[in-house]
């Protein structure tokens, strides 16, 4: 190893020199479809106990209302008196107004329309849906759509300690269904060509034979950080549950961090195409000192993660949309 490309003593930053992005290596022979493709119907077979995540924790704040179609049923959450998450059906029983346009106060939920006040109880009908609240995401569960056997609380991946964290959350939406997601972020191998921006030097440490899923996917990947500094990891991608994708930095910087991708579905749009959010949570942590430094400009640094997170799922999301496009006219390849 040259002295310019060995690991600064304090910095987890090595040096490279800029690779043409044409002379990378091709990683489409290691990118089999039948690959992808198991993972996806492995990750499709996994219990969800009828949990969707409804966004970020910190969006459903005191005081006011939050609301969102999930898999084509109307949800409000607010926060009761005692700060509980509560989600139940979005139109209010009397005449159907929208409660996610309702004003809370002291953890009652009132229609605009001719003030019936919800605390979350049951009430003229209106019957509460289970919600839970992990301290990141806030997450719904609707048996009826998803048709499976109920579980008490939604399967989490594992997470670091939330004293030692910076946790920020990003929310785009896209024309698929939640398996397209699911398909984007099992397909690792497309990083360093699909998005060069973010990073480099992407090998993939090991993958399925015979086209059967493994238990997960690792990959030896550098994270761009300015000309010629990247941050070397080994980072793993697993899939607890149908609707959810986990990568675990499991050595290098960051270790322990993670990144949870989860795809809600939404309803259709006004073609009648299916619409999926995406609810990006990125979790850093570091055992460096310095990191203390870190979590005391949280504030300063959620805005920035979630930026980052944005421009990636630009891409992913026009991969996610042109695979439902192929997948939906019976042309996708594989």
């Amino acid at each position: 190893m040259s002295r310019a490309s060995r690991p600064h003593p304090r910095l987890p930053l090595r040096l490279r020199r800029p690779q043409p992005w044409a002379r990378q290596r091709p990683t489409w022979r290691d990118a089999r479809p039948a690959v992808i493709a198991g993972a996806v119907r492995a990750a499709l077979a996994r219990p969800s106990g009828n949990w969707f995540v409804l966004g970020a924790a910190r969006d459903i704040a005191a005081g006011r209302a939050f609301g969102r179609t999930v898999a084509g049923v109307e949800v409000v959450a607010w926060r009761d008196a005692a700060g509980r998450l509560v989600a139940g059906p979005g139109a209010c029983p009397h005449l159907g107004a929208p409660l996610a346009l309702g004003p809370v106060h002291c953890g009652v939920l009132r229609c605009r329309w001719h003030g019936l006040a919800l605390d979350g109880a049951p009430f003229a009908g209106w019957e509460p849906f289970p919600a839970h609240d992990d301290g990141l995401l806030a997450w719904v569960r609707l048996d009826g759509a998803g048709g499976e056997l109920p579980l008490p609380e939604p399967v989490l991946p594992v997470r670091p300690r939330p004293a030692g964290t910076v946790a920020a959350v990003h929310t785009a939406t896209g024309v698929c269904e939640p398996e397209d997601v699911v398909a984007n972020r099992l397909d690792p191998w497309h990083g360093a060509w699909f998005h060069p921006y973010s990073f480099a030097d992407l090998t993939m440490t090991d993958s399925s034979a015979g086209g059967e899923p493994s238990e997960g996917l690792t990959v030896e990947v550098s994270f761009r950080v300015a000309g010629r500094a990247v941050v070397p990891v080994t980072a793993r991608f697993t899939a607890p549950e149908p609707r959810t994708v986990v990568m675990h930095i499991v050595a290098g910087e960051g270790r322990g961090s993670v990144v949870e991708t989860h795809a809600t579905p939404l309803g259709p749009d006004d073609r009648g195409r299916p619409r999926t959010a995406v609810v990006e949570a990125i979790v850093a942590t570091s055992r460096r000192p310095g990191f203390a430094l870190a979590r005391v400009v949280a504030p300063a640094l959620r805005p920035l993660m979630r930026a980052a997170a944005a421009r990636l799922w630009r891409d992913d999301m026009a991969y996610a949309e042109r695979r439902w496009e192929l997948r939906s006219s019976g042309r996708l390849p594989g």
